[in-house]
C-alpha cells in the first residue's frame, strides 16, 4: 500500500465463495457445530453445512483466506477439501466430489489390509476405517488435501467399509444374545460372552469411540457420544460386576446396541449412495474423449485426431457419429440428424439437426455423422451448469430444516444432562446400579438425533436429483415453500406457451389466382430477407414443396416489407400501405385472423394476404390442464396483439378474462405486482430479457431453459426442456419434496419426544433402544427415496 492510501473498506471487498467436502460428521450436531465455528471468524459473511451431502459453502471477504478457513474446520476436529476454485461458483465441483468418491471405494476395495500406506489419492478416513486405526493428520491450509485431521470415519462412507464391522458384529453378537438369553445359567457363558462382546464393543464400535473422542478433544458433543458412551457404560459395569461374581450382566446389551448401529448406518450409506443415482448420472452424461478434425500445417490435410474431452477448446470442430455422445455444446457445421437430447432436458423426442442448429453436451447422436463446432466448453456447458444448480440446490437449507439444527446443537448436551438426572433419579427411589444404568443408557442411546439431522438434506437429495432427471432444476430449498404457497401462474406467451417460431398459417386470394402462385411470389421475394416473418413464408413453401423462381433487383423496406422482380415483373409483400388497392376481402380476412398478415401483389394491387402466426406448443394445452389441477390459475401475458393474445388462450384453456395483451416490456413486472396487491402468490414463467424484471418480481419465477441467461439468472426454478409441462412437474415435485421434508421432520421430532420419556421411566430396555434409534435414521432416508419414482 502506497503512504497516505487509505484501506479498502470491508464493504468493498469482493465477496468470494468457496465450496468444501466435510468429512467426519455423523450428527446434525457435527454440521452445526461446524456453521458456528465458521460463522464466527473475521471476514466469513455465511457458513452453511449440509449433513447429508457432506459438503459445506462458505461466503467470505478479505482479511480471510480459504487456508485459513480449511484450518478453522480442522480445529474444529473435521476434515476439508476445497472442492473446485474460491470466488467464483466452482464449475463441475459435483462431479469433481463424485469422481473423488468413486476413486476412493475403487482403492478400499482394492487395498489389501496389510497395506502399510495409502496411495496419494485415498482419503485417510476410509483407509483408517479399512486397516484398523485412527487416519493420519491431514495438512491444514492445503486445499487439495483431504484434510482428516483427526481421523473421522466419514459420514456415509462406502458400504463394503461398514459392511465388514456389520459382519463381524453380527458374528459375535448372535452367540452373546444366545448366552444371555437361552443359556444364561451355563457356567462359562458369563467369561464367553465377555470374550465375545469384546471385539463387538471396541472394533466394530471403534467409529463411534474414535468419533466420540475427538469431540470431547474439543469439549464438544455428537450423536457418537451418547452411543460411545452408552455401549462402554454397559460393556465396563458389565466387566466389574462379572469379575466382582454378580449376575448382572449388560453384554449382550452392548453388542446388539453396536450391532444395530452399525446396521442402520449401513442401510443409511446403501439408501444415501441410491439417492444421489441422479446425480451420478449426471457424472456418465458427459463425454469422455471427442474426434476432433485438425489440418496439418505441412500437408494441409485434415485429419481425424482423439484427445480427451476436456481439451476441447471453442471453436475445434469434431465428429459425432450414430450412438455416440455429442462432447460439448455447439453449432451443427456439416451433415444431418436427429439428436436424443431427454437425458439433458428431459426433452422425450429426437429433434432434427441440420448445419447451424444447435446441439447440447452430452446429447445422444441418433441417426447420420454429423461435424460440430464448439461453442462452449467446461464450465461454460449446459450440463456443467446444471450440476452447479443442483449442488446449490442441496448444499442449501430450507426454513424447516434451520429449525432442525438449532434443536440439534443444544439436543445432545440436554440429553446427557438428562440420562445423568435420571440414573440418579433411578438410584434414589431405592433401586440397584443395574437398572439404574441400564435405564441410563437407554435414554443415552435412544436420543440421538441422526434422523432429525438427515430429514430434511436426504429429501433435498433425492428430490433435486428427479428434478434434474425430468428437465427440472430447483436452485434452492427456499423455493420449496414458495410452491406451497402460490395460486397464481402468469404465462409469458411467446417462447413459453407458443414456441416462439412463426408458421405460416393461411392464404387468402383474390381473382383466379391460385394460392400455389401467391405462395411462390411472396416466397421467391421473401428468400432475399432475413426477417422472422419472412423465413415463415419461405419455410412454408418449402413443407409445400413449390419450386422458387430466380429473383433480381430485391429492395427490402425496413418495417415495411420488401420488393424484387420476377421474370421482368415488380413484386412488393409486405404491409397494406405500400399497395394502391388493397381488395375488401382480404382486408377482412387479415382481420379475422390472429397472426400478422402480410400482402403480396404488383403493379400497385394486392392480390394475395398471407398470415402467419406464433406455434402453440403441443403440450401446452395439457400442461395448462395440469397447472389448474394443481390448483394455479392460469394467466396469459405478452406484448402481442389482443386479437392473438386471445387466440392462443383459446388454444391452451385459459380464460379471456385472464389476458394480458399488449404489455410492453417494461410493464410485465408491473402486471405481477398488480396481481400481488391483489392478494394473490403469483408464479411467473418467462424465457427472454424482457422477463427478468417480472420473475424477479414474482413469488416464484420460472425460467425456460432455452431463453436467456438473464432470466435463468433472475429465476428460482430453470425448466431445461422447452415445454410447458415442466412448469408442473416443477411445481408438484417441488411440493411433494417439501410434504416428505415435514413428514421426515414430524417422524423425527415425535419419535425423539416420545421415546426419552418412555425410556427415562423405565418402559424400554436398550436393545429395542438401538434398534429403534438404528430404524429411525433408515425410516428417514427410505421416505425420502419415493422421491425417486415421482412422475413415473
Amino acid at each position: 500500500m502506497s503512504p497516505g492510501e487509505a484501506p479498502t473498506p470491508t464493504a468493498e471487498r469482493p465477496r468470494e465463495e468457496v465450496r468444501l467436502a466435510i468429512t467426519g460428521m455423523t450428527c446434525a450436531s457435527c454440521s452445526a457445530r461446524i456453521e458456528r465455528k465458521l460463522s464466527k471468524v473475521a471476514g466469513v459473511e455465511s457458513a452453511t453445512v449440509n449433513l447429508a451431502t457432506e459438503k459445506a459453502v462458505v461466503s467470505f471477504t478479505a482479511p480471510v483466506t480459504v487456508d485459513e478457513i480449511v484450518a478453522e474446520v480442522q480445529k474444529t476436529g473435521y476434515g476439508a477439501t476445497v472442492i473446485g476454485g474460491a470466488g467464483r461458483p466452482a464449475a463441475g465441483t459435483l462431479l469433481e466430489k463424485l469422481r473423488a468418491q468413486e476413486l476412493a471405494r475403487q482403492k478400499v476395495r482394492q487395498t489389501a489390509p496389510s497395506s502399510p500406506r495409502t496411495s496419494p489419492g485415498t482419503d485417510h478416513a476410509e483407509h483408517a476405517d479399512h486397516e484398523g486405526h485412527p487416519g493420519h493428520p491431514g495438512h491444514p491450509g492445503h486445499p487439495g488435501h483431504a484434510g482428516a485431521s483427526e481421523g473421522h470415519l466419514d459420514h456415509t462412507p462406502p458400504p463394503s467399509v461398514l459392511k465388514r464391522r456389520l459382519v463381524v458384529a453380527i458374528a459375535l453378537t448372535v452367540p452373546v444374545l444366545l448366552l444371555a438369553m437361552v443359556a444364561p445359567d451355563f457356567g462359562a457363558s458369563p467369561w464367553l460372552q465377555l470374550v465375545l462382546a469384546t471385539p463387538v464393543v471396541f472394533w466394530c464400535a471403534w467409529p463411534f469411540h474414535r468419533a466420540a473422542a475427538v469431540n470431547a478433544r474439543h469439549l464438544a458433543s455428537t450423536m457418537d457420544t451418547l452411543v460411545s458412551l452408552g455401549v462402554l457404560a454397559a460393556w465396563g459395569y458389565s466387566v466389574v460386576e462379572l469379575l466382582q461374581g454378580g449376575m448382572h450382566l449388560y453384554f449382550e446389551v452392548a453388542a446388539v446396541v453396536t450391532t444395530f448401529l452399525l446396521l442402520g448406518r449401513f442401510l443409511e450409506a446403501r439408501a444415501k449412495d441410491s439417492g444421489k443415482d441422479a446425480l451420478r448420472s449426471l457424472l456418465d452424461l458427459g463425454a469422455k474423449d471427442v474426434a476432433v478434425l485438425r489440418i496439418d500445417p505441412r500437408s494441409r490435410i485434415t485429419s481425424e485426431t482423439r484427445i480427451p474431452v476436456d481439451q476441447l477448446v471453442v471453436g475445434d470442430q469434431f465428429i459425432v457419429r450414430p450412438g455416440e455422445k455429442v462432447a460439448t455444446d455447439g453449432i451443427v457445421r456439416d451433415g444431418s440428424s436427429a439428436v436424443d437430447a431427454s437425458l439433458v432436458t428431459g426433452e422425450s423426442t429426437p429433434v432434427d439437426v441440420t448445419p447451424g442448429d444447435e446441439v447440447t453436451g452430452g446429447s445422444i447422436n441418433a441417426t447420420g455423422r454429423i461435424v460440430v463446432e464448439a461453442r462452449k466448453v467446461g464450465a461454460d456447458t449446459m450440463l456443467a451448469g446444471i450440476q452447479r444448480l443442483v449442488e446449490a440446490a442441496q448444499t442449501g437449507k430450507a426454513d424447516v430444516q434451520r429449525l432442525a439444527d438449532r434443536v440439534s446443537a443444544v439436543f445432545v448436551p440436554v440429553v446427557l444432562v438428562i440420562a445423568i438426572g435420571t440414573f440418579v433419579a433411578w438410584l434414589a427411589t431405592g433401586h440397584d446400579v443395574a437398572w439404574s444404568l441400564a435405564v441410563a443408557v437407554t435414554v443415552l442411546i435412544i436420543a440421538c438425533p441422526c434422523a432429525l439431522g438427515l430429514a430434511t438434506p436426504t429429501a433435498l437429495l433425492v428430490g433435486t436429483g428427479r428434478g434434474a432427471q425430468l428437465g427440472t432444476l430447483i436452485k434452492g430449498p427456499q423455493v420449496l415453500e414458495d410452491t406451497r404457497r402460490v395460486d397464481t401462474v402468469v404465462l409469458d406467451k411467446t417462447g413459453t406457451v407458443t414456441t416462439g417460431e412463426l408458421r405460416l398459417r393461411s392464404i387468402a386470394v383474390r381473382g383466379k389466382l391460385s394460392k400455389k402462385a401467391a405462395l411462390t411470389a411472396a416466397a421467391a421475394v421473401e428468400q432475399g430477407s432475413e426477417h422472422p416473418i419472412a423465413r415463415a413464408i419461405v419455410d412454408g413453401a418449402k413443407l409445400a414443396r413449390v419450386d422458387l423462381p430466380r429473383i433480381r433487383d430485391f429492395q427490402a423496406n425496413p418495417g415495411e416489407g420488401a420488393t424484387a422482380r420476377i421474370k421482368g415483373t415488380e413484386v412488393t409483400v409486405g404491409k397494406a400501405v405500400l399497395f394502391e388497392s388493397v381488395d375488401p376481402q382480404l382486408l377482412e380476412h387479415a382481420a379475422g385472423r390472429a397472426g400478422t398478415t402480410v400482402f403480396v401483389g404488383w403493379d400497385g394491387v394486392a392480390e394475395a394476404a398471407l398470415t402467419v402466426e406464433d406455434t402453440v406448443r403441443e403440450s401446452s394445452k395439457a400442461a395448462v390442464a395440469r397447472l389448474r389441477s394443481l390448483g394455479l390459475t392460469p394467466y396469459l401475458l405478452t406484448g402481442d396483439s389482443a386479437s392473438n393474445a386471445r387466440s392462443v388462450a383459446e388454444q391452451v384453456g385459459i380464460d379471456a378474462g385472464n389476458v394480458r395483451a399488449d404489455v410492453l416490456p417494461a410493464q410485465k413486472h408491473e402486471v405481477i405486482t398488480e396481481l400481488q396487491g391483489r392478494g394473490k402468490v403469483v408464479a411467473m414463467v418467462g424465457d427472454g430479457v424482457n422477463d427478468a424484471a417480472a420473475l424477479a418480481q414474482a413469488d416464484l419465477g420460472l425460467a425456460m431453459g432455452s431463453g436467456t441467461d438473464v432470466a435463468m439468472d433472475s429465476a428460482d426454478i430453470v425448466l431445461v426442456r422447452p415445454d410447458l409441462g415442466a412448469v408442473a412437474d416443477a411445481i408438484g415435485l417441488s411440493r411433494e419434496t417439501l410434504r416428505v421434508i415435514k413428514q421426515n421432520l414430524a417422524w423425527a421430532f415425535g419419535y425423539n419426544t416420545a421415546a426419552i420419556p418412555l425410556a427415562a421411566f423405565g418402559l424400554l430396555n436398550p436393545m429395542i433402544a438401538g434398534a429403534t434409534m438404528a430404524l429411525s435414521s433408515v425410516i428417514v432416508v427410505t421416505s425420502s427415496l419415493r422421491l425417486k419414482r415421482w412422475g413415473r
